[in-house]
């Protein structure tokens, strides 16, 4: 039985996350070696070994993660939706505050972001939601009242820490979904115009409450003409620039590079990738990127493959939450949008981005498994049909 298990598990999948986190490791101890000795006062190898340590962890619940069958979960997502409420409720209170947002707890050293959870709290919700929806999914009251009001609900407990990057993601997200849940052309556009309000709405609210500060605009503008702000607003993009440019094809060599000596702030979180085109260069860039890739492509395919509608859902938000957080991530160090703070999956320092990544690639890995196991059944039976009289090939 357990050999069964195993052998029905996308290891494709489960390869290409070793090498990310792999990867990930290296290049956190080459961006961090400098800022852990000059900005913290700690021996080089601090912020590697404590992601060492967090992989280790992660790994863990990773692999517990990939044997619990996806489908329990529809039992304890009521528990679930409430433990992520009190948790964005209870951060306003006993939460930790760095770079101008309350949205971590300190725990034992370590910090941890519920933000993080909220996202794949949002990506089961909808997908259970919907999945059962699906002989009235386009009856938007009936449908999409309780997905639209969960969702907004947790992206405004977000957006106040203040965290927009992560309250992006989580609004793409749940966008996606219910856009891939079989809706009709005409409950699209529906959806469309109910969302554009509701951005009009928010955004209005954030400006009569202060939420669109000065600090906030001014990344606008340092986006626009950053060597015009290189001392201000512009300061981090074009040192990303340099960084980049200065890489090249092939780049400088691991640990080589020069903007981590305190020109790039953030050089193991938000702009690790630009150390990355530092010091591997544009192939290092491409594998990296081409990974990541091969993940999102992976996931969709097995959401494409599935014939249960609650784990095409699942795989369909894990894809996007991936994409989204890696465009936003490369789009804020190349310029393309304004810098929001977003991590780049499997390879930024941070515990609770690593953590609820794996969590989410477990969830995939065990829908894998239903769904191989289920193909190859099919197999076995269609082949039993067609040649009855043949003795049959163990497909499992």
């Amino acid at each position: 039985m357990v050999k069964k298990i195993f052998k029905h598990y996308d290891y494709s999948i489960i390869i290409a996350i070793v090498l990310l986190c792999v990867i990930g490791l290296v290049m956190v101890y080459s961006s961090s070696m400098i800022t852990s000795i000059t900005r913290y006062g700690q021996e080089s190898d601090f912020f590697y070994n404590k992601q060492k340590g967090w992989l280790v962890v992660t790994f863990i619940v990773f692999f517990l993660t990939m044997m619990f069958p996806y489908k329990l979960y529809q039992k304890w997502l009521p528990l679930i939706v409430l433990f992520t409420f009190g948790l964005l409720g209870l951060v306003f209170i006993m939460g930790h505050t760095a770079g101008g947002a309350t949205s971590w707890f300190k725990l034992a050293g370590a910090s941890v972001q519920p933000a993080e959870f909220a996202k794949l709290t949002v990506i089961l919700y909808l997908s259970l939601v919907l999945a059962k929806r699906q002989e009235y999914i386009n009856d938007i009251k009936k449908a999409f009242t309780g997905p639209i009001g969960l969702t907004m609900a947790i992206f405004l407990f977000v957006a106040i820490q203040p965290d927009l990057g992560t309250g992006s993601i989580i609004l793409a997200i749940a966008v996606t979904i219910m856009l891939c849940s079989g809706v009709s052309r005409k409950t699209i556009i529906k959806l469309s115009l109910i969302g554009a309000i509701l951005l009009v709405i928010m955004g209005t609210i954030g400006v009569m409450t202060g939420q669109v500060t000065e600090e906030r605009i001014s990344r606008f503008t340092g986006v626009s003409d950053p060597f015009k702000y290189a001392q201000g607003q512009g300061y981090q993009l074009v040192n990303s620039y340099l960084a980049i440019g200065s890489g090249g094809l092939t780049g400088l060599g691991l640990g080589e590079s020069v903007q981590k000596y305190g020109y790039l702030p953030e050089s193991h979180t938000d702009f690790i990738m630009a150390v990355i085109a530092e010091e591997l260069g544009f192939f290092g860039v491409i594998l990296v990127i081409g990974l990541i890739g091969f993940l999102i492509f992976r996931i969709l395919m097995l959401a494409k493959r599935s014939k249960d509608p609650f784990a095409s859902l699942i795989c369909i938000g894990i894809a996007t939450m991936l994409g989204i957080q890696t465009f936003i991530n490369l789009g804020g160090l190349t310029g393309l949008i304004p810098i929001t703070g977003v991590t780049l999956p499997f390879i930024s320092y941070g515990g609770s981005s690593l953590m609820s990544l794996m969590i989410a690639m477990g969830i995939v890995v065990n829908i894998s498994f239903f769904v191989n196991y289920q193909e190859k059944k099919e197999k076995k039976l269609n082949h039993i049909v067609a040649y009855p009289n043949k003795k049959t090939t163990n497909f499992e």
